[in-house]
């Protein structure tokens, strides 16, 4: 573990040299080609990076950040658009944590206007509030000894509670990053997550509650491309069509790259199955709603309960397994091994040290 740190440390050191570099391309080079081409081997950097890395903890959020989240930033960014464009006359110590961290800078007035979220589940910083975060962590607790004598648990029940840890543990990490943030540079963020199990549809639990930061950079590097060249071709109404199921396939092949980064072993494309399995649901939702123009709309209870199941079913049969196939049940309890005697350690260290202070 203390040399994945070191590589974790040796990895961020250079993602804040290379973008400190972007940062002045940025402020040299004019929007376009030219930009693209400078900034091209940082690009290629990040899709490497990741490979210093095996944990989940550690080389998983990484690989989501820089080799995903942040590549389709800087895409954006050479061609003088998306959230690093706004912030090109920023200092570099706000370029930095919004080119490379899941955060979005939250806008209390337009966020009320458009009603984004739901203002009593929003603190002043833009995220939830503490007790939402606690709640759930105290979920994931109540599921561990469940894990510990887990041949006594049907494996269904079982793997219910693993996608219920790896979402609660996703939205709870994303949430500390984004509060670290705003620590540090002292802005709003916005929640990543939006309550998904509230869905009342696919097109609803895709679009305005499941980690919203990839919805956010999948819309103007992949649906708006793909629904202006489609709209040409089968006109504007059935457009959103083809740009919908094409960020589902992005999403997946970017899943397949995450799992590579932390099983290191050959695809099976089943997460990919899982998210074009869904693409196609959601154009057909669409579809459905253009058709019917409204006319036919089941009751929110019934459509969200249906939609919930589906999405759970689907991550059951196809995402979780992949998940599984990545050992990332093993590795996930390494680390909270690792994590929990480092904690024992420190505790017999700072307690021995304030027995040795008392007796003096």
């Amino acid at each position: 573990m203390e040399g994945e740190i070191s590589n974790f440390i040796m990895v961020w050191t250079l993602v804040a040299i290379s973008l400190t570099y972007c940062h002045t391309v940025g402020q040299t080079v004019s929007s376009g080609t030219k930009r693209l081409l400078a900034i091209a081997p940082v690009i290629g950097l990040f899709f490497i990076l990741p490979l210093s890395l095996t944990t989940i903890s550690l080389g998983g959020l990484t690989s989501f950040f820089i080799a995903w989240l942040c590549n389709l930033k800087l895409i954006l960014f050479a061609y003088g658009k998306g959230p690093l464009s706004s912030s090109q006359s920023r200092p570099l110590a706000y370029f930095i944590p919004i080119a490379c961290l899941p955060i979005k800078i939250h806008d209390q007035v337009e966020g009320t206007k458009n009603g984004e979220h739901p203002r009593s589940e929003i603190s002043e910083s833009g995220l939830k509030s503490l007790t939402n975060y606690v709640i759930k962590m105290l979920v994931i607790v109540a599921f561990l000894p469940a894990y510990e004598r887990k041949d006594l648990v049907h494996p269904v029940m079982l793997h219910v509670m693993y996608c219920l840890h790896v979402y609660v543990a996703l939205e709870v990490s994303l949430a500390v990053v984004g509060a670290m943030v705003r620590a540090l540079i002292g802005v709003g963020i916005e929640p990543q997550f939006e309550e998904p199990y509230l869905s009342t549809s696919l097109q609803d639990f895709w679009g305005r509650r499941w980690n919203l930061m990839v919805t956010n950079i999948l819309r103007p590097t992949v649906y708006l491309p793909v629904r202006s060249i489609s709209s040409r071709v089968i006109g504007r109404t059935w457009a959103p069509l083809p740009a919908s199921f094409a960020c589902f396939l992005v999403s997946g092949l970017m899943h397949e790259l995450i799992f590579y980064y932390i099983g290191r072993k050959e695809p099976t494309w089943v997460v990919t199955s899982f998210f074009v399995l869904h693409g196609i649901c959601v154009a057909v939702e669409i579809a459905a709603k253009k058709a019917f123009a409204g006319k036919l709309r089941l009751p929110r209870a019934v459509s969200g309960l249906m939609a919930v199941s589906f999405i759970l079913a689907t991550a059951l049969w196809l995402f979780l397994p992949a998940l599984l196939w990545c050992d990332a049940e093993d590795k996930a309890r390494g680390e909270a091994t690792a994590v929990v005697n480092f904690v024992k350690e420190t505790w017999s260290v700072v307690r021995f040290s304030s027995i040795m202070i008392v007796t003096r």
